[in-house]
């Protein structure tokens, strides 16, 4: 058999694969779709549990009402520990939230200036990365700076953990993503790029900053930046679909309760977090919720103005394709359906 027949014949197999995993998983969005609506926030975690997830924990915080919390499945699967909603979870890209709060106090505080260049902050990387000169702090924290994601780049998941230690080296010497401004994309490099300029101006860890600013005027004291801060038998532990590890132990940086998450969500959409004058600032620049992904754990975080209520789902468990994201969006959205019912809306 020649060469190129085998190659005929693998691209065949390939397309076939792939073709079959198109027909066979995404019958479980649908299905997770159609069903009829449960009546219960705590039916919709059971639901959600029965498509595959290990383990969830959802938090909904009404109004003035103290917050209710609904969980299911294993804390640890291996331990058969069920999930348990004071458990410490890995929130991920939620964690943005908290730097552009911080962002925009430093610049309330005329401290930051939003127009100023990443070069103003690190000239040595003009040359280093496209347009460096040419991007605004302001651009950072929309990513609209056209500046690379390092988690896109797959020599940064040979050895993730190693690698985080240096993660900016995987967005370096690469050509920009679009001239600034010019467009739009999610990069984590960005608030890489942010935390660092926040402990160069404040003149120590930007974790310091954001912990005395925004945490303990909240009370939020089940929040934190490591593992190295936290019990790890406090933590929820993670899973890969298709794989026995659990993920916990592997740093992701910031981990929080949902009680804590949800008590920050609220103070941003209600202002509370913010000094006079900072949320005008605020809203010119980012969002108001936000979600998280890293191995083994998913979050999202959403205010929903029309019932007064906060909703944070906490999931243990993530895959390589991304059904696993695309069902939890599905879930939640379907318990703010069941929210919105109880209140006739």
């Amino acid at each position: 058999m020649t060469k190129n027949k085998v190659k005929r014949i693998l691209r065949i197999v390939f397309i076939m694969a792939s073709i079959g995993s198109l027909y066979f998983v995404p019958w479980i969005l649908v299905k997770a779709w159609v069903l009829p609506l449960p009546d219960t926030v705590q039916e919709q975690v059971d639901e959600a549990i029965g498509h595959g997830f290990d383990g969830m924990i959802v938090y909904v915080g009404e109004g003035e009402k103290p917050p209710a919390y609904y969980t299911g499945g294993w804390k640890n699967r291996e331990d058969k520990i069920p999930a348990d909603p004071k458990s410490l979870f890995k929130i991920a890209s939620i964690s943005k939230l908290y730097v552009a709060v911080a962002i925009t106090k430093l610049v309330h505080d005329k401290r930051l200036s939003l127009d100023e260049s990443l070069v103003d902050y690190f000239p040595e990387l003009e040359g280093r990365i496209e347009n460096a000169e040419k991007i605004t702090l302001k651009l950072m924290v929309q990513h609209r700076s056209g500046i690379p994601n390092f988690t896109d780049n797959p020599e940064y998941w040979k050895d993730e953990q190693d690698n985080g230690k240096r993660a900016l080296e995987f967005a370096l010497d690469l050509p920009a993503s679009f001239k600034p401004d010019e467009g739009y994309e999610y990069s984590n490099t960005n608030y890489l790029l942010l935390r660092q300029i926040i402990t160069k101006v404040v003149g120590y860890s930007h974790e310091q900053y954001i912990k005395e600013e925004i945490l303990m005027p909240l009370q939020l004291s089940n929040t934190f930046f490591s593992l190295s801060e936290v019990n790890i038998d406090d933590v929820m532990s993670g899973y890969y679909v298709g794989m026995e590890e659990d993920f916990k132990t592997n740093e992701n940086g910031m981990l929080a309760t949902a009680e804590d998450v949800g008590a920050f969500l609220r103070a941003l959409n209600d202002g509370s977090v913010f000094d006079e004058g900072e949320q005008e600032i605020y809203s010119s620049i980012y969002v108001y919720e936000h979600g998280g992904l890293v191995p083994g754990y998913q979050s999202l975080a959403e205010y929903h103005e029309d019932i007064d209520t906060v909703v944070v789902q906490f999931i243990n468990t993530t895959d390589f394709q991304g059904y696993e994201w695309n069902l939890s969006e599905i879930t939640i959205n379907r318990i703010v359906k069941i929210l919105r019912n109880k209140k006739g809306k």
